[in-house]
């Protein structure tokens, strides 16, 4: 299981990360913004995760941090 952690002051809502996710989990938050005017990122399926981290790498902000969590 994987986890991901969102800094979500920092995220300008590039969407880098969510065209780069090779399964399609990540999105934009249209339902809100940050301090700085811009949609964070959401994972809408953390089920789904592999813990790649695609996302983290292709960030230029570092804004996500990714974990293998414990295997259940």
């Amino acid at each position: 299981m994987a986890v991901l952690t969102f800094n979500e002051v920092t995220c300008k809502g590039c969407r880098l990360c969510v065209e780069a996710c090779p399964k399609k989990i990540l999105d934009l938050d249209t339902s809100r913004v940050n301090a700085k005017g811009y949609n964070p990122v959401l994972c809408r399926d953390i089920d789904t995760c592999t813990a790649c981290a695609v996302c983290a790498r292709v960030c230029p902000d570092s804004v996500i941090k990714v974990e293998k969590g414990a295997e259940e």
